[in-house]
């Protein structure tokens, strides 16, 4: 029997963590490679590596995190007393991270480093099992879209909150980004952070917690091989994979693109508003085609008009700034559909293990799913500061401006545009070959209550 409709105030209370997870997704990807390269005077390549690093890390405590959330009993659940963890440890974590390193150059990195390493940490806490919780919240296939719905509407606000606001924060005085407006913007962001996560344990309060089978507890090997026994979830994570690759390098360009090729820093909160608005807007339509068309079909349109976006921005320098908006706002149309389906599909992935194993191993999944979603998008920053560093990228300091090479001017518009429109193009074959569908997961459901009689 299916579990019956979710009330709005419980999915609200659920979706609003996501102004968590969305802006610490967001704004270290978006300003952290800058910050270093051109107000710490860090090398490209080294900055990063140390952005990367720290979301490396996060192969191994998410995993973990995830067996923790599923052996925890305590009063309040399984995944929520983790929350709360996260979200009291994470706001501090983020505001040294951008409050102005003490020294600069190659020494700044791994100061900026540690920092970001404890902030890494702080959110698996809180990610790892908010990410489980839908699948325990609810078994109906279509229950869960339309829970993800809100969950990707304050995803989408926060991205346009974090995309925007943040960058103006930090340019708050006009001209090039100052130390100062760093220290502002990190403190604001930071208590966004704390608002959204802890009221996100408060507002799943009366959540509803589906009694699943007996929790397997495994190690690191036992997981991975888990998920080996898991087609579908595995084909979920690979064309994710690329797809958060391709974000990660448009991400971490939007500043360098902003400055060099738009000549405007200010750019940034306008391509922002350009990505996130159709986020916002279209949702509603993208759920309505999942459930005409099913996931996968609409999950290839989707990465078709992003990878179509990213190709048009190649030709910004000819065509100019309007045209370089529309182009990300034709991006964003793909984005809204790539984000919402990434999780609906994540959570259908969770319910075929249970259903095929008979064990309880939400968290084993989104711990690896986690993992995989947070490091690659740090490494579209790495290979970005790679591209830039092999181009001769200068880095600089704030009262030390330079005038960058015509190849670091190319490296930049090729990393925003021809880069992740490859990477898209490989995460819609991974896409054609996932085969899980509604009709898939109510067979095995027939299947599983047939099973039950005998089993007694």
């Amino acid at each position: 029997m299916l579990s019956p409709p979710l009330p709005r105030s419980l999915r609200v209370g659920y979706g609003v963590g996501s102004f968590g997870t969305g802006t610490f997704n967001t704004v270290p990807g978006l300003l952290l490679l800058y910050y270093m390269t051109n107000s710490l005077g860090v090398p490209a390549g080294l900055a990063g590596l140390a952005v990367f690093l720290p979301k490396a890390w996060d192969l191994f405590i998410n995993p973990y995190v995830g067996r923790l959330s599923d052996r925890t009993v305590s009063r309040h659940g399984a995944r929520r007393p983790w929350i709360l963890a996260g979200g009291i440890l994470l706001p501090p974590a983020f505001v040294l991270t951008f409050a102005g390193s003490p020294v600069t150059g190659a020494p700044a990195a791994l100061y900026v480093g540690a920092c970001f390493f404890l902030a890494a940490t702080a959110f698996a806490l809180f990610e790892v099992p908010y990410k489980a919780m839908p699948a325990e919240m609810t078994d109906d296939y279509h229950e869960q879209s339309a829970l993800l719905t809100w969950r990707i509407g304050f995803l989408g606000l926060a991205i346009l909150l974090s995309g925007g606001l943040a960058p103006a924060l930090v340019n708050i005085d006009g001209g090039e980004l100052t130390f100062a407006g760093y220290r502002l913007m990190a403190v604001v962001i930071g208590l966004v952070l704390l608002v959204s996560m802890v009221g996100t344990f408060f507002g799943t309060g009366g959540a509803p917690q589906i009694r699943r089978s007996d929790t397997e507890h495994v190690g690191l090997r036992g997981q991975l091989a888990a998920a080996s026994g898991n087609r579908p979830f595995l084909l979920l994570v690979a064309l994710s994979a690329f797809q958060m690759l391709a974000a990660g390098i448009i991400l971490a360009g939007a500043p360098y693109f902003a400055s060099y090729i738009l000549e405007n820093t200010g750019a940034v909160s306008t391509l922002f508003l350009a990505l996130i608005g159709p986020m916002v807007v279209l949702m509603p339509a993208w759920v309505r085609a999942s459930r005409r068309f099913d996931k996968r079909a609409s999950m290839v349109v989707s990465s078709l008009l992003f990878m179509v976006g990213g190709m048009g921005l190649g030709l910004t320098q000819a065509f100019g700034s309007l045209y370089a908006h529309s182009c990300v706002m034709l991006m964003g149309v793909g984005y809204a559909g790539m984000q919402l389906l990434q999780l609906s599909m994540l959570a259908d992935t969770l319910i075929y293990d249970e259903l095929s194993s008979g064990k309880r191993r939400a968290g084993v999944f989104t711990g690896l799913w986690t993992a995989t979603e947070t490091v690659m998008l740090a490494l579209g920053a790495l290979v970005l500061g790679w591209i830039l560093s092999a181009a001769g990228f200068i880095s600089s300091e704030p009262d030390e401006p330079v005038s960058q090479p015509d190849s670091a001017i190319d490296a930049i518009v090729i990393g925003g545009s021809l880069a992740p429109a490859f990477l898209m193009a490989v995460s819609i074959v991974c896409t054609l070959r996932y085969d899980l569908t509604g009709k898939r997961l109510s067979d095995l459901r027939r299947t599983r209550a047939d099973a039950v009689p005998d089993a007694t």
